[in-house]
């Protein structure tokens, strides 16, 4: 049988488990950003693996984020070598298609101005007396609305009145229907 563990010992272990989950945690992120092309930041590493900056730079994980990084360095490099490699012909293919975006971008920003400034027209069209008749004709309307909810406010109070008179007038019957069912009953 072995001895207990004293709480200390427990504590210690469970400590260093998170710590090694932690630094795999953030090897695999490292990783990832390779192979995703991503670029390898210190932060950028802590943050995606959700650890603290301390670990970062840390002995043993400082040292394969400052390799990847090296890494990605020389392949950048290399991707600029085979740019100029690239054939004329597509240089300047990549210049007509600029030119084409910002020819097209030119013309969508003339066609909105076009669209704008014949909504403005529009809207000058109507002149103030055409809206002050439709004014007009809102506050009519508006105090027509108001006539009717006032009517039905009344009608609604009336009915409740009523309403309320019936029900007193069920609760006595119910009463009286009650006592001349006792007075039945009793020999």
């Amino acid at each position: 049988m072995s001895e207990p563990r004293t709480p200390a010992q427990v504590l210690r272990e469970a400590r260093q488990k998170d710590s090694r989950d932690k630094r795999a945690r953030v090897l695999s992120v490292v990783d990832q950003l390779l192979a995703d092309n991503e670029p390898v930041t210190f932060t950028g590493v802590a943050r995606a693996a959700n650890v603290s900056h301390w670990l970062v730079y840390a002995e043993g994980v400082r040292e394969h984020i400052e390799a990847a990084r090296r890494r990605q360095a020389r392949g950048a490099t290399n991707d600029a070598r085979a740019n100029a490699r690239e054939p004329v012909g597509w240089k300047v293919e990549k210049q007509l298609l600029q030119e084409d975006n910002r020819r097209l971008r030119q013309e969508v920003e003339r066609l909105k101005g076009a669209v704008r400034r014949s909504l403005g027209q529009q809207l000058d069209q109507f002149g103030a007396a055409d809206l002050g008749t439709r004014l007009d004709e809102l506050t009519a309307e508006n105090q027509r609305l108001q006539g009717e909810r006032d009517k039905a406010l009344v009608s609604v109070k009336s009915l409740t009145e009523q309403l309320d008179e019936v029900q007193d007038d069920l609760a006595s019957a119910r009463l009286s229907l009650r006592r001349m069912i006792r007075a039945e009953n009793t020999p």
